[in-house]
C-alpha cells in the first residue's frame, strides 16, 4: 500500500455541500416517469458495453475527498484494476491532489458536475457552465479534458441530453446500482452488485459521500465483488476500454 496513504492524514476539512443535496431516491425520477434514454439516444446515453464478453466496469460517484477516496484506491491497487472516477468540481478543487493520484494510478477521470445539482431543476445555461467549469478545471490540472459526463442523481430530459451532446460529450449511466450511498452494509452492497452484474455491466458505487459521508461499507465490499466475479470469469475494464471509446476528448475540440 502506498505510505503516502498510510501515515498521512489530513487534517478534517468541511465538505462542500451539493447544491440539491446528498446522493437520495427522491431526486431520482420515480418509476412511473421512467423513460429508457438509451433507447431514444443510442449512441449517446450510455448503460452498458457489449455483452459478448464477461468484462465489466466499476464507476465511482461525488469524490473525491481525503478519506474514503484513498481507501478505495489502494482496494483497486492490491486487485490491480483500473476503474472510473466521475468527480464533483468543487471538491476537485478541494483535494486537486486526490485527483492527480487517481491519475497517476491509471484510473480515468470524469465530470459530474460542478455541485451536483440536479440537471433538470436548473437552466440549460447553468447545466452547460455546471459541465465546462469542471472539464476546465480537470483539464488546467491534468491536461485532459473528459469525454463522459454522469449526470447526478442519473436525473436526464431531452433539453438536458441535447445540451450535454452540443459539448461533444457521452453521457454515462449505469445498469448496476450498488445503492452504497444509502447506508446499507457491507453484505447488502455486495449483494446489489453481484446480483445484478451481467456481462457489459457499468457499476455504480461512490467514492466520497454516502450517508453521513461514511462509506465505510463500500470499502469493506469492494474486495468480495471484486474476487466473486473474477471467481465466475469476469474480467474487469475501465468504461473506455468496455466501449472501445476515448476516455477523453482530442485536444481542440
Amino acid at each position: 500500500m502506498n505510505g503516502f496513504f498510510c501515515e498521512w492524514r489530513e487534517p478534517a476539512r468541511q465538505i462542500p455541500p451539493f447544491q440539491h443535496g446528498p446522493e437520495r431516491l427522491t431526486e431520482r425520477p420515480p418509476s412511473t416517469q421512467h423513460i429508457d434514454w438509451h433507447a431514444l439516444y443510442p449512441n449517446d446515453v450510455i448503460l452498458s458495453g457489449p455483452t459478448d464478453r464477461k468484462t465489466v466496469a466499476l464507476t465511482f460517484d461525488d469524490g473525491p475527498d481525503a478519506v474514503w477516496t484513498p481507501q478505495i484506491l489502494s482496494v483497486l491497487d492490491r486487485y490491480r484494476i483500473k476503474a472510473e472516477f466521475n468527480c464533483v468540481g468543487q471538491r476537485i478543487q478541494q483535494y486537486p491532489y486526490m485527483l492527480e493520484e487517481m491519475f497517476r494510478r491509471g484510473h480515468n477521470i470524469e465530470n459530474h458536475s460542478w455541485s451536483h445539482p440536479n440537471f433538470t431543476k436548473i437552466s440549460l445555461t447553468e447545466a452547460r457552465q455546471q459541465i465546462e467549469r469542471t472539464n476546465a478545471f480537470i483539464e488546467r490540472i491534468l491536461g485532459v479534458r473528459p469525454y463522459f459526463f454522469r449526470p447526478p442523481y442519473g436525473a436526464l430530459n431531452q433539453d438536458v441530453i441535447r445540451e450535454i451532446i452540443s459539448l461533444r460529450m457521452k453521457i454515462l449511466l449505469w445498469d448496476v446500482d450498488s445503492l452504497d450511498w444509502a447506508g446499507l452494509t457491507r453484505k447488502q452492497v455486495e449483494a446489489n452488485v453481484l446480483s445484478q452484474a451481467r456481462p457489459g455491466s457499468i457499476i455504480l458505487l461512490h467514492f466520497a459521500g454516502g450517508r453521513d459521508e461514511s462509506l465505510e461499507d463500500t470499502v469493506q465490499a469492494l474486495p468480495n465483488i471484486i474476487r466473486t466475479l473474477r471467481r465466475e470469469g469476469y474480467s474487469f475494464a475501465t468504461v473506455a476500454e468496455l466501449l472501445e471509446l476515448p476516455a477523453y476528448q482530442p485536444r481542440g475540440t
